[in-house]
């Protein structure tokens, strides 16, 4: 079996797709699976993983990839290539890069809700004072979506390049535009994003849906996400609230009166791919990701977070109850 680098990690060799080159992922193929995150979350099965190498009698790489999309399908070729999005999802790799000796790591499961595969844990005892809580942990490369503690949403994410990371810190929405031209755009060649929603202002730096690279951090400070994701971040996060009135960059120009949807960036920019799995002898293990005991533990990311927390450790002199919502 030759080596192949998936997610960053040297497996069992060499994979012909080098970690620089930028595949990107179909993002209307992954709507279905994105968008199916609405069952009960304590009835959502566990889900484990093995190894599975590319393989054909033949030496043919496309008769690989068949034999594969056949045995996800168990038979069934057509439903096997719908399932291998969800491979390829999670291995941030496309399959028709992959050739016979190559590696993926395989679900046990199939067609579940999307949080079955969640590196974020189901609940956080530490958010359920917010009644919505954003998160982006960069290590892996993704977000996770809270609501008073619980996990609604969680998918991927492409943070900034090494050379303008996505800054770590907490955060708060600010203003949202459904479509946006860069500001980075070159001459003649306009950086078209769809639902734009801004939580560090002075920085301009937003999440926004852009075409994503299946490897880590891409961008030029900004968070990418699928299509799916940010069209639903765009209409579940609250943004803030001036004078201005409004929702979008012209709200800016109000005082605030209160912020938006509180955001998280956590964990280390990887190199290369994002590490989500923990690479057994046996099998692989899915990293779920740490949090912090308590979102205001995070360091204040902005200003505008350190005087909203001096406005709250007043009020928690007067109310101590209140000290950490």
């Amino acid at each position: 079996m030759r080596p192949v680098i998936l997610l960053g990690i040297l497996l069992i060799g060499s994979i012909t797709l080098p970690l620089q080159a930028q595949d990107y992922i179909s993002q209307t193929a992954l709507e279905d699976i994105l968008n199916n995150q609405n069952d009960d979350l304590d009835a959502i099965p566990e889900v484990h993983y093995r190894y599975y190498v590319l393989h054909h009698s033949s030496g043919n790489n496309v008769l690989a990839r068949n034999t594969l999309y056949k045995e996800l399908g168990d038979g069934d070729l057509e439903l096997g290539q719908k399932r291998a999005r969800l491979v390829e999802l999670l291995n941030r790799v496309l399959i028709r890069n992959l050739n016979i000796g190559d590696t993926l790591v395989i679900p046990s499961r199939f067609d579940l809700d999307f949080r079955a595969y969640s590196p974020f844990p189901r609940y956080y005892p530490g958010g359920r004072d917010f009644d919505k809580l954003f998160i982006m942990d960069k290590t892996v490369q993704a977000f996770a979506a809270y609501e008073y503690g619980k996990l609604v949403r969680w998918g991927v994410i492409n943070t900034g390049s090494p050379e303008n990371p996505t800054p770590n810190g907490r955060f708060n929405f600010n203003w949202k535009e459904e479509y946006r031209i860069s500001s980075l755009s070159p001459p003649g060649e306009p950086w078209e994003m769809y639902w734009v929603f801004n939580f560090h202002d002075a920085r301009g730096i937003h999440v926004h849906q852009y075409p994503m690279p299946t490897g880590g951090p891409t961008s030029r400070g900004c968070v990418r996400l699928i299509d799916a994701d940010a069209k639903w971040v765009f209409f579940w996060a609250d943004p803030w609230k001036t004078t201005a009135g409004g929702t979008g960059v012209g709200s800016r120009n109000g005082r605030i009166l209160k912020q938006g949807t509180t955001v998280l960036v956590i964990g280390e920019d990887p190199v290369g791919r994002p590490r989500p799995f923990l690479f057994k002898k046996q099998y692989p293990v899915l990293k779920l990701v740490e949090l912090p005991a308590h979102p205001y533990d995070v360091p204040p990311g902005t200003p505008q977070q350190e005087y909203f927390d001096r406005l709250r450790a007043a009020a928690a002199q007067v109310s101590p109850s209140s000290s950490r919502r």
